[in-house]
């Protein structure tokens, strides 16, 4: 490996990105699809409790890609920009719920 892609900003970058990107985007994850699972019919504690079980999962398989990454940068944006949506996206549909 190139001395380089070992640096420490690089190396906390990564860290950052694998559990604050990782954390937001599970969020997301796990809001929007107990939105969608409630506008389904869905009854709430059902989907509640099931996108809280698959958001294990979801988490690791990000933190583990965002060290798999080739580029830092893509990590962020995916998982930052990922997440905002998804929450945003499940404001939306919530909204329209109520």
């Amino acid at each position: 490996m190139v001395a380089a892609t070992l640096a420490p900003p690089r190396v906390v970058s990564r860290i950052a990105a694998s559990l604050l990107g990782g954390w937001l985007f599970t969020w997301g994850f796990v809001a929007l699809g107990i939105s969608l699972g409630v506008a389904a019919g869905m009854p709430y504690h059902e989907a509640q409790t099931l996108l809280f079980l698959l958001a294990f999962l979801v988490f690791l398989g990000l933190f583990l890609w965002a060290f798999a990454a080739a580029s830092v940068v893509r990590v962020w944006l995916v998982l930052a920009g990922g997440g905002a949506s998804m929450t945003a996206l499940s404001w939306v549909v919530s909204r329209a719920l109520a």
